[in-house]
């Protein structure tokens, strides 16, 4: 199977990721974030944009008391030379509030966050493996 050549510059470009996390019983959670890739890190805002019940979110409950994560992205087609994915693992730090970098990154990345106030907690992964496939 080809590796990609540069599985952070693909992984930074894609719209969404999947983070995955754990649980404090070590069973895993599964969500689709929004995120840039800030100096080697990838950063993830909580927003007030998307409705929430709460700003304190359970993925947060989860890296404050396991800070391992995994994140996913991918690009399917109905031409399969086309699949691929990119995945890392890292670990994981929550920062209140986003850093004027990672705040300036989401909103060139996502029209959402233009004029959305970013003052949430801030999820900070540190990469620690990458991972990849591609079909060409």
């Amino acid at each position: 199977m080809p590796q990609l050549a540069d599985p952070p510059d693909r992984f930074a470009a894609a719209r969404v990721a999947r983070l995955a996390t754990l649980r404090p019983d070590g069973t895993p959670r599964l969500v689709p974030i929004t995120f840039a890739v800030v100096d080697g890190l990838i950063c993830s805002a909580v927003d007030a944009v998307k409705p929430k019940r709460t700003p304190w979110l359970a993925r947060l409950v989860d890296i404050r008391s396991d800070p391992r994560v995994g994140l996913v992205v991918d690009e399917y087609d109905e031409d399969w030379t086309h699949l691929w994915w990119a995945r890392v693992d890292g670990r994981a730090r929550i920062e209140s509030p986003g850093s004027t970098s990672a705040v300036a990154a989401l909103r060139a990345k996502y029209p959402g966050y233009r004029d959305a106030d970013l003052d949430g907690p801030m999820i900070v992964v540190t990469p620690q493996r990458w991972t990849s496939w591609s079909a060409r």
